[in-house]
């Protein structure tokens, strides 16, 4: 199997990159961002917060989280209800962050991560694909983009999707997020020693990709 490892920060565009990737070579793209962030929905709709440790840990037992594919797309099912479109909210993604700290919620999605990436030619996405999830993984990229950059996305996104939230909200989010990835002290957000570090501030989505494809095309694949 052929693993396409990306890390990087909030906004940095890995989903949209990674699953663009993914659909030209006929691999599977796995989000593990969205496996925290439907923890943190649960989380949220328990009124549990990250800092109950102990509850969380108790709480996880009642969580099934799965991924399913539906024409090339994935679905995230949390106790078997579709929640691809309710985890993308500003509240569900600080959740995601602070809940994806707790060496319980980490260890607890650990195991479906590196089980779909041994059955499948995979792009995975996270904060620590490259470094402890998928070490082995034969192209490692650490995707990153100013704060500023990442912010004016993520704000994009939202306005779009009718969301009422000021720029300033989602920069503000976006650095404590950095901060907050970077700060922990389970697999802290780091690039892997041997990764590629790419900046694409500026970069278009097909550019981005095709620097991508051509990294994964040096390996022969």
């Amino acid at each position: 199997m052929f693993a396409i490892a990306i890390d990087g920060p909030a906004g940095a565009g890995k989903s949209t990159i990674a699953k663009d990737v993914s659909k030209r070579l006929g691999y599977i793209y796995v989000d593990t961002g969205a496996l925290y962030r439907a923890v943190g929905l649960h989380m949220l709709r328990r009124g549990i917060t990250a800092a109950e440790p102990e509850r969380v840990e108790a709480e996880l037992k009642n969580i099934d989280v799965t991924i399913h594919f539906q024409d090339g797309n994935q679905l995230v099912l949390l106790n078997e209800e579709d929640v691809s479109g309710l985890i993308r909210t500003p509240e569900v993604s600080m959740a995601a962050s602070t809940f994806s700290a707790l060496p319980s919620v980490r260890e607890f999605l650990f195991d479906l991560q590196q089980e779909l990436a041994a059955h499948n030619n995979v792009v995975m996405d996270g904060r620590d694909i490259g470094t402890v999830v998928l070490p082995k993984a034969q192209v490692k990229i650490f995707l990153t983009a100013s704060p500023e950059e990442r912010a004016r996305r993520r704000f994009k996104d939202l306005e779009e999707a009718g969301k009422a939230i000021s720029y300033e909200e989602v920069l503000k989010d976006v650095k404590e997020r950095d901060y907050n990835d970077s700060h922990r002290a389970v697999s802290p957000l780091l690039p892997a020693a041997d990764a590629v570090h790419f900046d694409n501030t500026g970069y278009t989505l097909e550019q981005s990709v095709e620097k991508i494809l051509a990294l994964v095309r040096a390996k022969d694949v």
